[in-house]
């Protein structure tokens, strides 16, 4: 296992676009820790340039405490699972596994302990003497997985590995790589464009937009308390509500969304921080799950209810209020909404967040 440190790396191609713009990260020893965020952000980058297969422009990688920016990757010692799986279609699964081990000269006991180790790790081992195309997606993946782990690298870096797996197996093989890592503890740096997949997933989080990291910290903390108005909506199902208003001091402060005249009361506990913005433009950030099934004691805000999702034990509702046409309510599906009916909604005002304006605009509250 080892520690990997990334100093103030950058990214810039040959036509002068800037992939990754200078991001400075720690993943600790033993530590899951998973880059997340849409096509184009620089995740596959930064893991790319980890694994050597990328240049590094500028800054330092370092490995176990060793700069590797001029080590070729082989000699980097760090294990790559890649979203294709790249399994040898002549190979068995016993030599697919093994082959790595055999171009470096690994004496042959060795391998065979190697592989027999992974392969029960994994439950391969009533599989070894099949071929690839013998083997459904998930039994693929798990192969391409045990051919990293018999190497015993210092890191594993898994590349979107799931992606080609249907839903049901993606659950699945999850909760299998969780389950792999509680148990090897080794250092492991894992790309997805799935948060979910992000939150079930990593120690810590690492969420990157347009070549920049917007926040690094625990999954729960990151939804939690995003750092800005990006974070908070990509992280979350379905995906926070934004209102664009002001905030204004009547019988206490209030929130007040352009082109409507009703308002929502800030919370107590966000009074302070919210209160300095108090006259300016902000941005009301609502979770769906922030809604409440019934109005109660605190907020209530008028609807016209629009779509009803039946979820099972829960439903989504995307209704319009506030002067806006789609906002969504995660809601008890004990609760009977029509659509085109008006209703009335609880909500939750102190699991609400306060945005500066723009993409990127910085959580008020934190």
């Amino acid at each position: 296992m080892a520690q990997v440190t990334l100093n103030n790396v950058r990214k810039v191609y040959a036509n002068g676009s800037e992939a990754v713009k200078g991001s400075t990260l720690e993943i600790r020893d033993g530590e899951f820790l998973v880059l997340v965020g849409p096509s184009g952000c620089g995740k596959s980058t930064t893991l790319r340039m980890v694994a050597g297969l990328e240049d590094v422009s500028e800054g330092t990688i370092s490995i176990g405490g060793r700069i590797v920016n001029d080590v070729p990757p082989k000699d980097r010692d760090i294990a790559m699972v890649f979203q294709n799986y790249a399994l040898y279609p002549h190979m068995t699964v016993e030599k697919n596994m093994a082959f790595a081990l055999k171009l470096r000269g690994v004496a042959k006991g060795e391998i065979a302990r190697r592989v027999q180790d992974a392969a029960r790790t994994l439950g391969l081992e009533e599989l070894l003497h099949r071929k690839p195309k013998e083997l459904s997606g998930g039994q693929k993946q798990r192969v391409a997985v045990g051919r990293a782990i018999v190497r015993e690298p210092k890191a594993f870096l898994f590349d979107e590995p799931l992606s080609n797996l249907d839903a049901k197996l993606r659950v699945t093989t999850r909760a299998e790589l969780k389950a792999l890592h509680q148990r090897l503890k080794t250092t492991t740096i894992y790309v997805t464009h799935d948060q979910e997949e992000a939150m079930t997933l990593g120690d810590r989080i690492v969420v990157m937009s347009k070549g920049l990291i917007q926040q690094a910290d625990a999954p729960l903390k990151v939804y939690q308390r995003p750092a800005n108005r990006f974070v908070a909506g990509f992280i979350g199902t379905p995906p926070m509500n934004f209102v664009e208003g002001r905030i204004e001091r009547r019988s206490g402060l209030v929130f007040v969304a352009e082109g409507w005249e009703g308002s929502l009361p800030v919370a107590a506990a966000h009074a302070e921080a919210v209160g300095r913005a108090e006259g300016e433009a902000v941005v009301l950030g609502l979770r769906p799950q922030a809604f409440g099934g019934e109005p109660g004691a605190g907020a209530s805000l008028p609807v016209r209810v629009g779509i009803v999702e039946p979820l099972g034990d829960s439903m989504d509702v995307t209704f319009s209020a506030m002067g806006r046409e789609r906002l969504v309510a995660r809601l008890s599906a004990e609760r009977v909404l029509e659509p085109g009916a008006a209703a009335t909604l609880g909500v939750v005002m102190e699991r609400a967040h306060y945005f500066e304006p723009g993409e990127f605009g910085r959580n008020l509250c934190v």
